[in-house]
């Protein structure tokens, strides 16, 4: 069922590799054009235009932005306790995981009467999206929240589309998770125009500001992405997410169940979402795509999950070793990578490049995606090779504080003026020897 590569007899160089792989072709550059007057309109015209183009966009236009405190209370009191239950479980355990992530200030003395000291400072004001297209994401709401909340960012607000079959509110599942999570201040808008808003402010329609954030952070589609990007510097952004990719290292020690049900699961999201088996057996190879065959026609989402499974985003690809496999994942830097092997720990503390590693045949992504406590908000599209997932760390700055009494500067200060010359930038030298008039005497 999947496409084949087979690199038994070679494996390629990182940069072939990132030629051959599959991989989803997304063109942010190709939808600019479309998202640039939206987001111009939200800049000067703020809610009320927000709220048009979520007319257009999603069918509904909400009475106000901002979600009245009192529908957040209904959504929890009325959701389904089981529901209910495995929320504040994943909470739990996300924040577990997240309070030990917490940077501590640092000072360094670096001479007698000179220290830099090192203070991470919360991000004042952070937006939060949720998606809501093919299917609703509280998951969402946890994985963007707890980490903001643990790195102590005063002000949140999480974004999500409304819903017609909601009158015009997000998912109640999206109201209940920001309510169990201590959030008051939910907006009923989505897409670009939300990131537009969030960026940019304005007036809800009962009068009451609906304030500028500082970052945005969550997944969403292509247009939510290019506002994020036009938007780059007007606010923080945590990444340019792409489609959701799994890719799993397996040997013939791998159960083919499990590896179609994690292909099929991550297949689940999206039709570009990317499913790719990277094995040392053909025979492995062979049963996988028995049980794809045999799952995606049993499955609930069989024609968006057959389209992500043949499209040229996945695949399997044969290796002769798991060493030729780690290069292969490696080069690849999925958002998920499971390691399905021999001694899979092992393995699993070689790879270098990957948003989250999953060990072993008791670990499927889908258990990082609820519950494991780990953050789900991860690097694609090969960005794993030089980004990390969203984290405490995402809400931080490092400011530096420097502290130098007169000693030390005099200490240091011919060191200055030397570098200063060298780079001449005399000024810079003067800055600091206009402190000590004597000595220029």
């Amino acid at each position: 069922m999947l496409n084949r590569t087979d690199l038994r007899g070679r494996v390629p160089s990182p940069v072939e590799l990132r030629a051959t792989l599959p991989r989803a072709e997304i063109d942010v550059d190709a939808v600019l054009h479309q998202v640039r007057p939206l987001v111009e309109a939200v800049r000067d015209r703020g809610a009320e235009a927000a709220l048009e183009y979520t007319e257009r966009f999603d069918r509904v236009r909400p009475e106000r932005v901002r979600v009245p405190a009192a529908e957040l209370g209904r959504a929890l009191a009325e959701l389904d306790p089981a529901v209910r239950e495995a929320l504040e479980e994943s909470i739990t355990r996300a924040r577990a995981v997240h309070a030990d992530q917490r940077r501590a200030d640092v000072t360094t003395r670096v001479a007698d009467g000179g220290t830099v000291t090192e203070r991470w400072v919360p991000v004042a004001r952070v937006g939060l999206y949720a998606p809501g297209g093919l299917a609703v994401y509280p998951s969402s709401v946890v994985m963007n929240v707890v980490p903001a909340q643990a790195a102590g960012v005063g002000s949140l607000v999480v974004c999500s589309p409304p819903q017609a079959e909601f009158g015009g509110l997000p998912h109640p599942t999206i109201l209940a998770a920001a309510a169990l999570l201590g959030v008051d201040e939910v907006w009923a808008v989505g897409g670009a125009q939300a990131v537009a808003l969030l960026g940019y402010g304005g007036t809800d329609t009962d009068g009451e500001p609906l304030e500028p954030v500082d970052m945005v952070t969550g997944p969403g589609n292509i247009y939510l992405t290019a506002a994020k990007r036009m938007l780059r510097g007007v606010i923080g952004i945590d990444s340019e997410a792409g489609p959701t990719e799994i890719a799993i290292l397996a040997d013939d020690t791998a159960d083919p169940a499990h590896v179609a049900a994690d292909l099929v699961s991550q297949a689940e999201h999206d039709t570009l979402a990317a499913s790719v088996l990277v094995t040392t057996s053909e025979a492995l190879a062979d049963a996988v795509d028995a049980e794809l065959e045999r799952r995606v026609a049993a499955t609930k989402h069989t024609e968006r999950v057959s389209e992500a499974l043949r499209g040229k985003q996945s695949g399997t690809v044969l290796v002769a070793t798991v060493d030729d496999g780690l290069r292969v994942v490696d080069a690849y830097a999925a958002e998920h990578l499971e390691i399905q092997t021999t001694d899979a720990r092992t393995v699993a503390a070689r790879v270098r490049n990957a948003g989250a590693v999953f060990v072993g045949p008791y670990a499927p992504v889908s258990l990082g995606d609820y519950c494991a406590g780990s953050n789900h908000v991860l690097p694609t599209g090969g960005s794993a090779r030089h980004s990390a997932g969203l984290s405490v760390q995402s809400f931080l700055r490092g400011i530096h504080v420097v502290d130098y009494s007169a000693g030390a500067l005099r200490e240091v200060a011919g060191k200055v003026v030397s570098l200063a010359e060298a780079e001449d930038l005399p000024a810079h030298g003067e800055a600091v020897t206009a402190r000590f008039p004597e000595a220029a005497r």
